[in-house]
């Protein structure tokens, strides 16, 4: 099992507090976890970084631990900008970078300039981007993107390509993620129950098309807070989920609480379920958790 720890990328209760993500960083890589994770909101009223900016500061103070978002929102960005960019933060890191990509909502398509086929938008922005990191000329005549003999420079550092992990819930999704990705993400907004069904869907679409599991990633963004105070856990979770994403009550449905051997019990209906690599994504006390956390992936491996 590989475990990768949700960098502090949102600050409700004030100015971004830098030195704080320097030192969750440092010590992340110090304690052996194996990735760092941001995740995107470009809009609305919570106090977001955006994060392959941030990853790209991670990528200059870290030396061995990879780096990842979960998940870009693909309608919403443009392909062959996020090609560059990407392969940029990839040479800068030497090479260490995980690409989660989702289909997202609509709540902001009209904002981004985005019209309708978001699934067909979505399919042709992953081969565009495919194309321009691993080839060198890209022809793609599709809905949405027209280019002929496009090359871009310099290639990601990573051969065939920077792993592109597919964020996905309903079954249509996860199908996509199966034929398009080098691996599932399931959604911090969904249940373990809902996690569990979808892996053995992903698996089941694993055997028919013949791909060996082990190549490709099943992980799940969790959403965690230790506390030996269990109500005290759930009311700081409310209100961090009520920062973000508008609904205090998402914290009581999607995520872990209480003491640290409930926790892990958690965690561990989550790797049973089929996860090879938690996102393990605390929401407070970042330091505390660290330990907890590290404490918890020493048992498992």
């Amino acid at each position: 099992m590989k475990a990768g720890f949700a960098i502090p990328q949102v600050f409700p209760d004030g100015p971004v507090d830098l030195e704080e993500i320097r030192t969750i960083a440092l010590k992340a890589e110090s304690l052996g976890f194996d990735d760092l994770w941001t995740q995107e909101q470009v809009v609305g009223s919570s106090c977001s970084l955006e994060p392959l900016s941030l990853l790209s500061y991670l990528a200059a103070i870290t030396d061995r631990i990879r780096l990842g978002v979960s998940v870009l929102v693909l309608p919403q960005r443009e392909p062959i900008w996020l090609a560059k960019v990407v392969a940029t933060l990839d040479q800068l890191s030497k090479g260490r970078v995980t690409v989660g990509v989702g289909l997202g909502s609509d709540g902001h398509d009209a904002a981004f300039g985005v019209g309708e086929k978001r699934v067909r938008r979505f399919v042709e922005s992953i081969q565009l981007i495919d194309s321009l990191w691993k080839n060198g000329a890209t022809t793609l005549n599709g809905d949405h993107f027209n280019v002929e003999n496009l090359s871009m420079q310099p290639k990601p550092v990573q051969s065939p390509r920077p792993p592109l992990w597919i964020g996905a819930r309903v079954p249509a999704a996860v199908k996509r993620a199966v034929k398009y990705g080098d691996g599932w993400m399931g959604q911090g907004s969904a249940s373990t129950e809902l996690f569990a069904k979808n892996a053995k869907y992903v698996r089941e679409l694993l055997d028919a098309e013949g791909r060996d599991p082990a190549s490709f990633a099943v992980s799940k963004r969790i959403y965690v807070a230790i506390d030996d105070d269990a109500d005290s856990a759930l009311k700081r979770l409310e209100s961090w989920f009520g920062h973000h994403y508008g609904r205090p009550q998402m914290a009581s449905e999607v995520s872990l609480w209480g003491p640290a051997e409930t926790v892990y019990q958690q965690l561990d209906k989550v790797v049973d379920a089929g996860a090879q690599h938690l996102m393990l994504n605390p929401v407070f006390d970042y330091d505390e958790h660290l330990e907890a956390l590290a404490e918890y992936v020493g048992s498992r491996n």
